[in-house]
């Protein structure tokens, strides 16, 4: 072995998957890899370029890793892998790789990928963990990674009726099977086990150039033993698995091995598709469309996205996070579409935001709109011009999210409403109008809208609200007092004889309203308590009770539980909304199974814990 080979195993050795090669396996990569420089801000590979046929490792510096709007999602140091997703997924990359520093950067081919590490057993298991377990890209609002991620941990679509055909099955035989059902493969089997497969590549190499003749058995040309998986295998887990054997088909079996009932057949082709109906997908057709009724259909196969999810019991707060960046980037082409018609383009800058669940990054299904919308401030001539500008804009966009399947908001909380329109200067006065006089409705106002997402447009100039928003609350600390008491409005929904706590009367007499009486009461809380250690960032009722866990360590179980009990409240009102096709707010309880109603009545625990808490910190106990 040469010196700089010699130099490049003893730098890759001390790090994961590398340090779990054999000596051979690793001095053979260490020969092999190309070695680069980078210079400060020169980039590695950028968005949408094609991807090269290398993965990369930092020996020296540091590797910064971008969305298209220059957010850092991961910084890449030494030892550190990157590369590998878009190599796996064979598609473009989706982020930009750029040095931070003076870099120095390992480049290792797939051929080594495939030869000596994902046919390490222990290797293999290392990438597919990190490959499933780092989601720090989640944490980014882009939504293309996002998506990636999803897709990543999705469970498998693969086809649950295989064609099969036994041992005795000859090759002519099989081929005509597969051009009448019109497939790329034929399993064979033996007792309902699967023993070995043809694919069309098989028919093109080993019968189309003479190898073999069409009157013998399949199993001169089959493949055996077959590669097995069960049922719930991810996205992740079939991709590395096809790389490492070098292969485009996993057989599904009942257990998992080849001595099990064979239930399916996954194709690489099954993978592909599953692609191109995940949100990335999606995002792509939004970014295509020309209409309001386009988008609308759009939207209709997020749900189903979103069901699949369900289904396959992916993490609820990972999905709310997906659906609420397709409905973000929804919202965005209809800004953009509504700009457009307009006989001028805006007089000023100006931002929209989601106020509510959209806000929170929490609307899953489709409900109301809550939106509002600021302008910057411009000279008193051109006031009015300006404010008619923007209720007009507005108007046209909450018409089309309306087409979209957002409908328009009851209470009228929408931008196109003149009091949810406004300049910065105008915004500033209605809160601080809001934070001052704490009445009712006033709270009910504050409470909706400190729950805002920018969307669209001038992010300074929410910026710049949130922190008048603060200042006012600093300079009446008994606003935080009346919304504690708001935040007991909804106590635990039970009975004096533990039962459900129904609507007397109305429309849904005799049903649970699941966001009033359960969700609410979390978000109010999880509100009051981050605005009570000023933190302007954190909106999401999951995340808010998460950043409580680290300020208040002492309360840490009862802020776990009310996680859980948010993410099982969310969980289910999405499923009851997705069977019933409507929001999910209000809920047959007689129609619930047991083990539904007592997964139910646990989360009511998690509200009176908090409750309690909020009681006693606030000293509202003789408000109650």
């Amino acid at each position: 072995m040469n010196t700089i080979a010699k130099r490049i195993y003893d730098f890759l050795k001390d790090f994961p998957p590398f340090n779990m090669l054999t000596r051979h396996q690793l001095f053979s990569i260490a020969e092999a890899v190309e070695v680069g420089y980078f210079e400060k801000d020169q980039a590695l590979f950028n968005i949408d370029q094609a991807i090269k046929n290398h993965f990369y490792v930092v020996k020296n510096g540091a590797i910064g890793l971008y969305t298209s709007q220059g957010t850092i999602v991961d910084q890449c140091d030494e030892g550190d892998i990157f590369g590998l997703r878009a190599l796996l997924r064979k598609d473009n990359y989706i982020l930009d790789a750029i040095a931070i520093e003076e870099s120095i950067v390992y480049s290792i081919s797939s051929q080594l990928l495939e030869e000596y590490i994902t046919t390490n057993s222990d290797a293999s298991r290392f990438l597919m963990t990190s490959f499933i377990s780092n989601t720090k890209q989640l944490e980014s609002d882009a939504s293309s990674i996002v998506s990636s991620e999803f897709t990543s941990l999705q469970s498998v679509d693969y086809s649950k009726n295989p064609i099969t055909c036994t041992i005795e099955t000859t090759i002519q035989s099989a081929a005509q099977i597969m051009t009448d059902k019109r497939i790329g493969s034929i399993v064979i089997e033996k007792d309902s086990k699967p023993i070995g497969i043809i694919t069309d590549k098989d028919l093109r190499i080993k019968i189309a150039t003479g190898r073999f003749s069409i009157s013998e058995s399949v199993s001169k040309i089959m493949s055996s033993p077959v590669i097995t998986y069960q049922k719930n295998t991810t996205v992740a887990e079939a991709q590395i698995a096809m790389l490492k054997h070098q292969i485009t088909h996993l057989c599904i079996t009942e257990d998992g091995t080849n001595n099990s009932k064979l239930t399916g057949i996954l194709s690489e082709h099954d993978i592909i598709v599953l692609r191109e109906n995940s949100a990335s997908s999606l995002v792509k057709e939004i970014k295509r469309s020309a209409t309001a009724e386009q988008l609308k259909a759009i939207r209709a196969k997020a749900e189903k996205l979103l069901k699949r999810y369900l289904e396959q019991d992916l993490p609820i707060e990972f999905a709310a996070k997906l659906i609420s960046t397709i409905n973000n980037v929804i919202t965005q082409k209809i800004i953009d579409s509504a700009i457009n018609k307009q006989d001028t383009k805006p007089p000023t800058e100006f931002a929209w935001l989601a106020i509510g669940s959209q806000g929170r990054q929490e609307q899953l299904l489709l409900t109301d709109q809550d939106n509002a919308l600021v302008y910057k401030d411009v000279s008193k001539d051109k006031q009015e011009a300006t404010k008619t500008y923007f209720l007009n804009l507005a108007k046209q966009i909450n018409n089309d999210l309306a087409t979209v399947g957002f409908k328009l908001c009851p209470a009228n909380m929408m931008s196109s409403n003149l009091k949810w329109c406004l300049s910065v200067s105008e915004w500033n006065l209605q809160f601080n109008r809001w934070i001052t006089i704490p009445d009712q409705d006033n709270l009910m106002l504050c409470t909706i809208f400190f729950d805002f997402e920018h969307v669209y447009g001038n992010k300074t100039l929410i910026e710049k609200l949130a922190q008048n928003i603060f200042k006012s609350i600093e300079n009446h600390d008994i606003f935080l007092t009346y919304l504690g008491r708001n935040a007991l409005q909804n106590p635990p929904p039970l009975s004096f004889f533990r039962q459900f706590l129904v609507e007397d009367d109305g429309e849904h007499k005799n049903q649970f309203d699941i966001k009033a009486r359960s969700m609410m009461p979390l978000v109010d809380a999880a509100r009051l308590l981050i605005l009570s250690h000023n933190i302007k960032s954190t909106n999401n009722t999951v995340e808010r009770f998460k950043k409580l866990v680290e300020l208040e360590p002492q309360n840490k179980d009862i802020y776990l539980f009310c996680i859980e009990a948010y993410k099982d409240l969310l969980w289910f009102r999405t499923e009851q909304g997705l069977q019933n096709s409507d929001s999910g707010r209000f809920i047959d309880v007689k129609s619930l199974s047991k083990v539904d109603r007592l997964k139910l009545k646990q989360s009511f625990k998690a509200v009176k814990s908090v409750q309690e808490l909020i009681q006693t910190r606030f000293k509202l106990s003789q408000l109650m």
